[in-house]
């Protein structure tokens, strides 16, 4: 019996323990559920951040990517970890190569003055401690070699702590623009000459014009036969060449419309030619038809055409050589490959026997500012385009290495006009009869136009600005009378010029004639006389014979 109950007591004892240990088990088992669970939130958690930290990567990938500025991230000894793809392009450099080197090695930039290298701008950064901003003069030297003009910040990279790990730079290529400011610069400056230019030209017509009209009267009145009429043909041809200078300066400098009259173009192309090669080792050939087409064209921007290919080729044979001049009457039909309409023309060819120009050139030789001459402007063959085109015209250039340029234009002929030769209009003045009112500031000029005009058989009367020819003008219709032509000044320094006076004129008598004149020969109003209310317009200086054949048109006697 005693052994039974022990053996219960055992029993007992076994079953407490069971319980006990159930229990323990229990708890620890819901002790490591409770774990498993915080551990699944854990790695949830960190599952979540590791997205959102790739997501945040990723956009901070797409975002140096697609910024237009470099931007290289460097540790706080200089060494390059991160570099965008803008970054890629501008230095030549590939994140993976650079990864590691030094920031002077893959980014190389110099001053643009000095060609030293600059400071290194992470150095900077850290030792600044702050952004530090980097503008000026300032290239970046490609792995390849290609220069850039660049803008650059760097600043320092700090944790949280506020400690410095690293430095980042952001750069952007300011080529572009700087070219830009510099051709605005230009611009500017070229304005300015234009201004300067067009007042000079504008005093020095004007004196032109007495010296020019004095020597036509000089040779009027002088007994043929004497030697003093060849003197006087000189100091006439002088004050001609010197017109035409005047005219090639604000052709230059200002551009503007073209004031066009028909006229042959031979003698204009051999008188260029040989002026600008005088003194020369170079030698020109010419080719021109005696029935070459006449060209309705301003005479002063296209004798700046010629001269200006006719420099080119001179200068592109510094040993000596030949210019080949060609003119020839050509048809522009239908389909034809030009940039015309179809019509009549004549086609003028210069041809040296230079270096030629390179293929890659070709493309830019009529780009403002575009030079391969070391102390070139650019402006040549930009101002013999604009004067093509301004002429309803076109101008190409054919050229190679070592085989020379040829460059070739088109101008519109007018072949049902009869353009009398210089020599036949030589000594031949038209006379006519009438009243006519002068206005100029200039006395000199007055005087001289008074002589012309009197000496041609025309009364004159004189005003020295708008408001004085308005009131003589109204004067006279006071006595039932009226002048019959009006010669008027364009610009008027400080007082009332042609533009201004002519429509005062109009309202005071609809049926005026006013005639429009000027030093400032590329001024709209000159180009385009008929729509401000002229009749005709004359370019300083001016010949009595030019002025006495303007009336003979005005007053009836021929067609313009």
């Amino acid at each position: 019996r005693d052994e039974i109950a022990d053996l219960a007591q055992a029993f007992q004892r076994m079953l407490g323990n069971l319980r006990t240990y159930r229990h323990q088990v229990e708890e620890r088992t819901a002790e490591l559920t409770e774990t498993n669970e915080l551990m699944k939130q854990e790695i949830a958690e960190r599952r979540r951040t590791e997205e959102a930290l790739a997501a945040e990567k990723e956009r901070l990938a797409v975002t140096l990517r697609s910024i237009g500025d470099g931007v290289i991230t460097t540790d706080i000894q200089g060494r390059v970890f991160l570099m965008n793809k803008a970054a890629e392009e501008l230095t030549g450099w590939s994140n993976e190569e650079s990864y590691g080197k030094y920031i002077n090695e893959v980014f190389y930039i110099i001053d643009t003055e000095t060609r030293r290298r600059c400071d290194d701008p992470v150095d900077m950064a850290l030792s600044f401690g702050s952004k530090r901003e980097f503008s000026g003069q300032i290239v970046l030297i490609a792995r390849d070699g290609t220069e850039r003009m660049i803008d650059k910040i760097a600043a320092p990279i700090r944790d949280q702590e506020s400690n410095i790990t690293g430095v980042v730079l952001a750069f952007h290529d300011v080529t572009e623009q700087r070219k830009m400011q510099e051709e605005l610069l230009r611009t500017q400056k070229l304005e300015s000459v234009g201004l300067l230019a067009g007042g000079i030209a504008h005093d020095f017509n004007n004196l032109l014009t007495a010296i020019l009209g004095n020597v036509n009267l000089a040779k009027v009145f002088a007994e043929k036969g004497e030697n003093v009429i060849e003197l006087l043909t000189e100091a006439e041809n002088a004050s001609l060449r010197a017109k035409d200078l005047t005219q090639q300066l604000l052709t230059f400098s200002r551009g503007g419309a073209p004031v066009k009259k028909a006229a042959s173009i031979s003698d204009l192309i051999r008188d260029t030619t040989r002026f600008v090669l005088r003194g020369s080792n170079v030698r020109c050939v010419f080719s021109i038809p005696e029935d070459l087409y006449p060209v309705c064209v301003d005479e002063g921007q296209i004798s700046q055409v010629i001269n200006n290919l006719i420099i080119n080729a001179d200068q592109a044979m510094p040993e000596g050589g030949e210019i080949s001049v060609r003119a020839e009457n050509t048809s522009v039909k239908p389909g034809d490959a030009l940039p015309l309409k179809a019509g009549e023309y004549v086609k003028i060819t210069i041809k040296d026997q230079g270096c030629g120009i390179p293929e890659k050139h070709l493309a830019k030789i009529y780009d403002p500012y575009f030079t391969t001459k070391q102390k070139g402007n650019g402006l040549g063959l930009a101002t013999v385009h604009s004067i093509v085109k301004k002429h309803d015209g076109y101008i190409g250039v054919e050229s190679g290495p070592d085989v020379g340029a040829t460059f070739y234009f088109y101008l519109p002929a007018s072949p049902d006009d009869k353009i009398l030769t210089k020599k036949k209009e030589a000594g031949v003045l038209m006379n006519g009869g009438g009243k006519i009112l002068v206005m100029d500031d200039e006395e000199i000029v007055r005087k001289v136009e008074g002589a012309m005009l009197g000496r041609i058989g025309y009364e004159v009367s004189f005003a020295k600005d708008g408001r004085e020819a308005i009131e003589s003008y109204q004067a006279l219709m006071g006595t039932g009378q009226a002048f019959d032509v009006v010669i008027m000044d364009l610009t008027i320094p400080g007082g009332m010029g042609g533009k201004e006076t002519i429509k005062k004129l109009l309202e005071i008598d609809p049926q005026v004639k006013a005639i429009v004149s000027s030093g400032y020969s590329n001024d709209p109003v000159m180009a385009d006389f008929r729509n401000y209310g002229f009749s005709d317009v004359i370019v300083k200086p001016y010949e009595v014979k030019e002025v006495g054949e303007v009336l003979h048109r005005v007053l009836g006697g021929g067609d313009r």
